[in-house]
C-alpha cells in the first residue's frame, strides 16, 4: 500500500514565496477596511497612554532612506507599546514652510516678482500640500501605522496661531527682543540662517597680515609704531573699528628693517616665519601688558577719517596670528561683545546679497568675495600689507545652497537663551537618554550657544506678529498677538498679507506712537525652526487623544541642534518645562561602503524602488538589523543578505503552520507538566526568547532581536527541534501523546514568535495569523505581546549539555557519510561511551535517545568502540535490519511483504492499526 496516505504531513495555505509587493498592499487595504488604527486605540481606551510625537519631515521631494529607518523605527516603537496595552494615537507631522519650497517653485518656473506676496504664498501652500500627499503615500506603503487622515502640518491654521501663541507668551516674559546684532547671513539664500542650519566644508581662503600705524600712544607706545593683526577675511577690513588685544599676555615692541611693529610675545617666532621676517635681524625693543595699551589709537589703513581703538577681550588667544585681533563688531560675534563694551560704531556696509554698499566708499558695488583681492591691492598700495598667502580650511556653509555664509549685522528679532538657559539645562538633566553622549551633545548645544535669532527675510511662513507705530516704537502687546492668533486660526496666516495693518489690529485700538492711527507691520517670518518647535504646543496640547509633554521625541542625530533644541526651548520658556521624557537618535544611512549617498555618486536606494522590488517587510527588517544608533549602511547586497533571512523566517512560519493544521489549543493542548522533557526545554528555550525580546523591545534594542532571533530559529528550531520532531509530527498518531506535546509547543512558538514580530514585519506577521487555526483576534496587531515568562534554568542546563553531547554524534554521522558507511542519517546505528559519569547519565536518561539524534539506533555503552570527539567516543555503523517504508527507520522486525501492512516497523504498525480500522 501507499503509506504516504497515512502520513500526518504539514497542511498549510501558506505559501513559501512571499511575493510581498503584491500582497502586501492588499493587506493595507484590509487594515484600512477595518479601520485597524482606531481598532486599537479602542482597544486599549482607557490605559496608559504611551506618545512618541513624531518630528515633522521638510515636505519637499521624495523620501529617502533615512525617512524610511526613522518611521520604521517610531512604528516598531508604537506596535510594541499598543499590543503590551498602551494607549498609542501616533499622529504624523509636516514641516512646510521655508526656503526650499521657495527654490522648488523658481526652479519650476514661479516669478514670484510677477505677483503679490500672498499669491506667491498661495501657491508655496499647494505646492507643499502636494508633497505632503506624496511622502504620506510613501509612509503608508512602508507599513507605518498613525492617523494619516488627520496628520499635522506647519501651515495649518490651528498649528499657526497656536504657533504665534507661543510667541506671545515668550514675549510677555520678555524673552522676544529686537536687536541688530551680526548673525550667520546666506547671501546666496538672501536671509540670516540658525546655528543648525550651518554645516561646514573647507574653503580656500586669503591669509592676510596688515599693519595699523599708531596715532595716539597715550604716552605708552610712541606714534607711527605698528600693531600687526592677521585675518582670513580681507573684505571685513573696510568694517575694522578696533583691535583687541588679550591683557594678561605679554606684548613685545620690535624693530624689523627700520620699522617697530607691535605682536604678542608668545606669537613672535610664527609671525616671524608667516612675514618672512629674518628673526636673526628682529631687534626687541620694548615688552607690554596688554593691559598697558588699553585706548591707545592706531590709523585705519584704508579710510582716513577712521581711527581703530585698542580695546582687551578675553576671547583673544596665542592658537593662531599675531595677538592681535582685528575687530569690526559688524562682522563677528567676539567682535560684536567686545564691541558693546567699548560703545564701537557697528558697521557692516554690506547687503543682502553680500555686495558692498555706499557705505564701503571706494569699494562699493563689489561682491563681498570678489573684494579680497582688491582690498589686498589696496593695503599694498598704501604699504599696509605686511604679507598676503592662501590656505584652506573648514568654513561656514549654508545648507541648502552649498555656499559659503558670512557673518553680516542687521536687525534681527532674538528669542534669549541667556534667561532661560539654566532652566533648559536642568531640563536635560530631568531627561531620560538611551546614551549618555545624546545627553552631552543637547547639553552642550544649549550651554554653549548664543540668543535664537527667529526672524528670517522670506515670504513663506509664519508672520511675526510685529507692528510698529508711527515713531517707530514696537507693538509687541498680549492683546494684539491674541488678534492676530485669531484671524489666523480663521482664515491662515495669509491674512497677514492681504490686509493692511490697521486691519490686523483689534477694533479701536490705539497707540500713542501712532497719533494718526498709522500703523506698519512686521515682513520677517519665524525660523521654521521655530514652527517645528511649537508642536508640543500646536500638536501635543491640542489634540484631545495627545498629551504634553510626550514620552519620546525620536529623530535623526542632527536634530540635537534643530527640532530637539528647538522644542527643549520653547517649552522650557513657555511651560518650564521639557516636552520629551526620553530622547533618542539614530544616524546617518550610508552605502555599503559608508559613503553619502549622493546622486553623482550613483549610490542612491530609494525606498519605492526597494518596496516595488522586494516588499517593505525587508526594509523593515533591514532596519532591524542595523545598530541605528551610529550611521548604518544599506546596499543591494546588503537587502540580498536581509532578504535570505526573510526566506529563513517564512520558511520556518510554514513549517510551523503545516504541522499544526490539526490542532485545537482548546481540546489538545498539552499541560507544562505532562509536556515530554524536551518539549519542556523547547518551552522554556521559546520563554528565554521571549523575555530578552520584550527587555530589547523595551530598551529600544532592535538588533539584539534580530540577533536572538535567528540564533532561535535557526540553532535552536531548525537545526534541532523541528529537524528531530518529524519522526513524531510525521510518523505518530494524530491524539498520541508525543505528538501533541510537540504540536503543543510549536503552536506556542508559532504564535507567540509572530506576535513578538509583528512590529517590526507586519504584513508578514497579519498573513502569518490568517493561516493560523483557532486565534480569535481578527488581526495580530489587536493581539497582546506574549508576557514575561518562568524559565526553568536547571532544565535548561541539562538540555543545553545534551545538545553539546549531541554535535559529537552528528560530528560523527557526518564523517560517516562521507566515508559512504551511512547515506541517510536514519541509516546509522550509533554506540556511545561517554567518559564522564554525568553525561553518561545524562544520554541515559532520553527514552527517545534515538529520535533526539535522529538516527535508527543509539546505545550508551560501557566501552570505547569508536572514534574521539570532544566529549564523547562514537561508533557508526549501518543500522541492522530493513527501513520501513513508512517512517524510513530501519527495523529487525518488519512485517511481511504479504501482510495487511507490508514492510512496517512495529511502531508504524501499532499506529496503522490504530487509525486505518
Amino acid at each position: 500500500m501507499d503509506y504516504k496516505d497515512t502520513l500526518l504531513m504539514p497542511k498549510t495555505d501558506f505559501p513559501m514565496r512571499g511575493g510581498l509587493p503584491t500582497k502586501e498592499p492588499q493587506i493595507q487595504e484590509k487594515w484600512q477596511q477595518m479601520d485597524l488604527y482606531n481598532k486599537i486605540l479602542k482597544k486599549n481606551e482607557g490605559k496608559k497612554p504611551y506618545i512618541l510625537h513624531d518630528g515633522p519631515p521638510y515636505a519637499n521631494g521624495q523620501i529617502h532612506m533615512g525617512h524610511a529607518l526613522n518611521k520604521i523605527i517610531k512604528d516598531f516603537i508604537t506596535r510594541h507599546k499598543a499590543m503590551t496595552g498602551h494607549y498609542t494615537p501616533y499622529v504624523p507631522g509636516w514641516d512646510t514652510h521655508g526656503l526650499p519650497i521657495e527654490q522648488a517653485l523658481t526652479k519650476k518656473g514661479v516669478n514670484r516678482k510677477e505677483m503679490s506676496v500672498a499669491e506667491f504664498r498661495e501657491l508655496c501652500r499647494e505646492y507643499a500640500l502636494e508633497q505632503v500627499e506624496m511622502q504620506k503615500s510613501d509612509f503608508k506603503r512602508l507599513g507605518v501605522n498613525g492617523d494619516w487622515e488627520n496628520p499635522y502640518i506647519t501651515l495649518q491654521e490651528k498649528f499657526e496661531a497656536e504657533q504665534i501663541r507661543l510667541f506671545g507668551d515668550m514675549a510677555k516674559k520678555g524673552y522676544i527682543y529686537k536687536g541688530k546684532k551680526p548673525v550667520y547671513w546666506s547671501p546666496s539664500s538672501e536671509s540670516s540662517l540658525a546655528e543648525a542650519e550651518i554645516e561646514y566644508q573647507d574653503k580656500k581662503s586669503a591669509s592676510i597680515y596688515v599693519a595699523f600705524e599708531t596715532v595716539d600712544g597715550k604716552g605708552i607706545v610712541d606714534n607711527g609704531v605698528k600693531f600687526v593683526i592677521w585675518t582670513t577675511t580681507p573684505w571685513t577690513i573696510p568694517a575694522n573699528v578696533a583691535i583687541t588685544l588679550n591683557a594678561d599676555l605679554t606684548y613685545v615692541q620690535v624693530k624689523v628693517d627700520g620699522q617697530s611693529y607691535i605682536v604678542a610675545q608668545a606669537l613672535l617666532d610664527r609671525v616671524c616665519d608667516a612675514i618672512g621676517w629674518d628673526k636673526e635681524a628682529v631687534v626687541l625693543e620694548k615688552e607690554f601688558k596688554g593691559s598697558e595699551l588699553e585706548y591707545i589709537q592706531t590709523q585705519h589703513p584704508l579710510i582716513e577719517d577712521r581711527k581703530s581703538l585698542i580695546v582687551l577681550g578675553d576671547h583673544v588667544t596665542t592658537d593662531a596670528g599675531t595677538g592681535c585681533v582685528h575687530t569690526a563688531p559688524g562682522h563677528g560675534e567676539d567682535d560684536f561683545i567686545v564691541g558693546q563694551k567699548y560703545d564701537l560704531p557697528v558697521i557692516s556696509p554690506v547687503d543682502a546679497k553680500g555686495v558692498f554698499t555706499e557705505e564701503a566708499g571706494e569699494f562699493a558695488g563689489l561682491f563681498y568675495d570678489k573684494a579680497n583681492p582688491v582690498i589686498s591691492e589696496r593695503l599694498t598700495e598704501v604699504g599696509a600689507l605686511l604679507k598676503l598667502e592662501f590656505f584652506t580650511h573648514s568654513y561656514p556653509h549654508d545648507w541648502r545652497t552649498k555656499k559659503p555664509v558670512i557673518f553680516r549685522a542687521t536687525p534681527q528679532w532674538f528669542a534669549s537663551i541667556n534667561k532661560v538657559r539654566q532652566d533648559i539645562l536642568n531640563a536635560i538633566d530631568a531627561t531620560e537618554f538611551k546614551v549618555e553622549w545624546g545627553k552631552t551633545r543637547i547639553y552642550n548645544m544649549i550651554r554653549d550657544r548664543g540668543d535664537w535669532v527667529i526672524s528670517r527675510q522670506r515670504a513663506w511662513g509664519v508672520p511675526l506678529p510685529v507692528f510698529y507705530a508711527e515713531n517707530g516704537d514696537i507693538i509687541m502687546e498680549e492683546a494684539t498677538i491674541e488678534h492676530v492668533a485669531s484671524l489666523v486660526e480663521e482664515h491662515g496666516s495669509n491674512v497677514w498679507y492681504e490686509r493692511e495693518a490697521k486691519d490686523l489690529l483689534p477694533e479701536g485700538y490705539t497707540h500713542p506712537g501712532s497719533p494718526n492711527g498709522i500703523f506698519t507691520k512686521e515682513t520677517d517670518i519665524m525660523d521654521v525652526w521655530f514652527d517645528s518647535g511649537s508642536s508640543h504646543r500646536g500638536v501635543l496640547e491640542a489634540r484631545p487623544e495627545l498629551s504634553f509633554p510626550a514620552d519620546m521625541y525620536f529623530e535623526g542625530s542632527d536634530q540635537y541642534r534643530g527640532w530637539f533644541n528647538s522644542s527643549i526651548t520653547t517649552a522650557v520658556a513657555t511651560r518650564g518645562q521639557s516636552p520629551y521624557k526620553k530622547l533618542l537618535s539614530h544616524g546617518f544611512v550610508m552605502d555599503g561602503q559608508g559613503r553619502k549617498m549622493s546622486k553623482s555618486l550613483g549610490n542612491t536606494i530609494v525606498p519605492e524602488k526597494v518596496v516595488k522590488q522586494m516588499g517593505a517587510d525587508i526594509i523593515r527588517l533591514w532596519v532591524m538589523s542595523v545598530d541605528y544608533l551610529a550611521d548604518v549602511r544599506i546596499s543591494d547586497d546588503i537587502l540580498k543578505q536581509v532578504s535570505e533571512v526573510y526566506r529563513k523566517i517564512r520558511n520556518t512560519y510554514k513549517f510551523l503552520l503545516g504541522n499544526v493544521h490539526d490542532f485545537n489549543p482548546e481540546t489538545d493542548k498539552v499541560a507544562y507538566d505532562d509536556l515530554n522533557e524536551v518539549d519542556q526545554f523547547m518551552m522554556n528555550r521559546l520563554n528565554v526568547f521571549i523575555n530578552a525580546t520584550l527587555k530589547n523591545y523595551e530598551n529600544n534594542d532592535y538588533l539584539f532581536i534580530y540577533q536572538d532571533l535567528q540564533n532561535f530559529i535557526n540553532v535552536e528550531l531548525s537545526n534541532f527541534y523541528l529537524d528531530y520532531g518529524k519522526d513524531i509530527l510525521y510518523i505518530q498518531a494524530p491524539n498520541d501523546h508525543d505528538r501533541r506535546s510537540m504540536q503543543t509547543v510549536i503552536y506556542e512558538v508559532l504564535t507567540s514568535v509572530n506576535k513578538l514580530l509583528a512590529p517590526v514585519i507586519p504584513h508578514t506577521a497579519e498573513e502569518v495569523w490568517s493561516h493560523t487555526p483557532h486565534v480569535t483576534e481578527e488581526s495580530v496587531h489587536l493581539a497582546d505581546m506574549p508576557e514575561t515568562r518562568d524559565v526553568d534554568e536547571a532544565l535548561l542546563e541539562k538540555w543545553t549539555k545534551i545538545l553539546t553531547l549531541r554535535n559529537d554524534v552528528l560530528k560523527a554521522i557526518e564523517e560517516a557519510r562521507s566515508e559512504k558507511t551511512v547515506g541517510k542519517s536514519l541509516e546509522a546505528s550509533v554506540q556511545i561511551f561517554a567518559q564522564d559519569d554525568a553525561e553518561k547519565a545524562l544520554l541515559e536518561s532520553i527514552s527517545n535517545l534515538h529520535q533526539v539524534l535522529i538516527v535508527s539506533k543509539a546505545q550508551v555503552v560501557g566501552e570505547k568502540l569508536g572514534k574521539d570527539y570532544e566529549r564523547l567516543n562514537v561508533l557508526v555503523q549501518r543500522a541492522e535490519g530493513e527501513k520501513c517504508e513508512r517512517c524510513w527507520n530501519y527495523s529487525t522486525q518488519l512485517t511481511p511483504s504479504d501482510a495487511l501492512f507490508p514492510s512496517a516497523c512495529p511502531r508504524c504498525l501499532d499506529v496503522l492499526e490504530r487509525t486505518q480500522k
